[in-house]
């Protein structure tokens, strides 16, 4: 089984109320991307309109492994259409006030599934089907833990454990997965000469943001918690989000394994085995929902409570640890996230032979998500009705693919 053979292959839509006034501040407009990621895009509109960054707003990140569509607004004017290197962006109308992640309603999804036996692409159409009646984990997939470096650490627990160092040795010197092939190229040389500040600015990728981090360290050789607050703002809080959504995907997956017992399957997800489990509904409330974990998180359910120390405790922390205390401007997210996912609207066409792999087939599946619910975890899931349960989806052993396009 194989996703994202090709772009178009995995097609994503927002669903987004529009704060539409033919007489406001901001412009609205309508993206469509392929092969870029969302802040590339705002970068890059900022770029051609002249205005600073943070006069470009999206409510949410979409795959770069996709071609998605979303809105944003710009502060100010615009033209009816802008367009540059992987997105074109059509001009909606005016808008009151810049888009805020409140305004989603979700995504659309309409997905290829290839290199498919006839038999296993119409099982595979059941069991989206059984999942939308059933229900499965709602854990943060892959996509959310780019900033995992490759030695397994991440910057956003540095942060936490109040190592600026640290986090920026991560930042600056260590690969991770989502790392472009210029900040890798950077990252080898950054990690062999780690102190030498003057050498790593001069080999700096220009623009970068690493460039005003650099100057400061050259100028101030240990003011390691002043320049990790020179990062973009909006890049800390992403290394943030990425190490509490990894304790999130621990707790829920303890939380649901002592609930419900035995699983019926697995997901990888940042080297995680995950459980999955028969008709999850059946043992969950709709709106069942565990706390994102931060230092005023309150988990009223013993149980959980017992879960959630003990997964802190593995990685040497308490909830009073999680609190940023070393940045100015970032933070981790509070809220809670529900357990249960139910796909929306779903749909499964019928097999068709695959005119990319000979002699198999494939399959286009389509449904819907509520925001912040990721469609790859649906498909892993989904996948799971190829072996007998329990299984875990990794390529070797279900032959799962989602092929990483450049």
């Amino acid at each position: 089984m194989r996703v994202k053979t090709i772009p178009e292959d995995f097609h994503v839509e927002e669903r987004v109320r529009l704060p539409l006034d033919p007489e406001g501040p901001f412009t609205l407009y309508r993206v469509q991307k392929r092969g870029v990621t969302t802040m590339e895009v705002e970068a890059r509109i900022a770029r051609l309109l002249r205005r600073p960054r943070s006069a470009v707003r999206t409510p949410a990140l979409k795959d770069k492994e996709a071609v998605a569509v979303q809105y944003l607004t710009v502060r100010g004017d615009g033209p009816d259409r802008l367009e540059g290197p992987g997105f074109v962006a059509e001009r909606v109308g005016r808008a009151s006030r810049p888009l805020e992640p409140s305004d989603l309603e979700g995504n659309r999804f309409t997905v290829v599934v290839r290199d498919l036996g006839r038999d296993e692409a119409e099982e595979v159409g059941r069991r989206l089907e059984q999942l939308a009646r059933e229900g499965l984990p709602n854990y943060f997939d892959q996509q959310r833990f780019g900033s995992q470096t490759e030695a397994g650490d991440w910057p956003g627990k540095r942060i936490l454990l109040r190592d600026a160092e640290g986090a920026l040795r991560a930042h600056l010197a260590e690969p991770m997965v989502g790392d472009p092939p210029q900040m890798r190229a950077f990252k080898r040389v950054a990690a062999e000469r780690w102190g030498d500040w003057e050498a790593l600015l001069k080999a700096a990728p220009r623009p970068s943001n690493v460039r005003s981090v650099l100057t400061y360290l050259r100028d101030h050789p240990d003011g390691f918690r002043h320049a990790l607050n020179l990062i973009t703002p909006r890049l800390l809080r992403l290394y943030l989000a990425a190490y509490q959504s990894l304790l999130w995907n621990r707790i829920a997956a303890r939380y649901l394994l002592a609930r419900t017992g035995k699983p019926s399957g697995w997901v990888e997800i940042a080297g995680e085995r995950l459980p999955l489990f028969a008709d999850l509904g059946a043992h969950l409330p709709t709106d069942a929902a565990v706390p994102l974990p931060f230092h005023r998180a309150a988990y009223d359910d013993p149980d959980l409570a017992a879960v959630v120390e003990g997964v802190l405790e593995e990685e040497g922390l308490t909830l009073s640890d999680l609190k940023p205390r070393i940045l100015r401007r970032a933070y981790l997210p509070c809220g809670r996230r529900r357990l249960l996912l139910l796909p929306r609207d779903v749909s499964a066409s019928p097999p068709t032979p695959d005119d990319r792999f000979p002699s198999r087939h494939a399959l286009t599946l389509a449904f819907t998500l509520p925001p912040g619910s990721y469609a790859t975890l649906v498909l892993k899931a989904a996948a799971c009705a190829l072996r007998p349960a329990p299984c875990s989806l990794l390529p070797a052993t279900c032959n799962v693919t989602f092929k990483m396009w450049r």
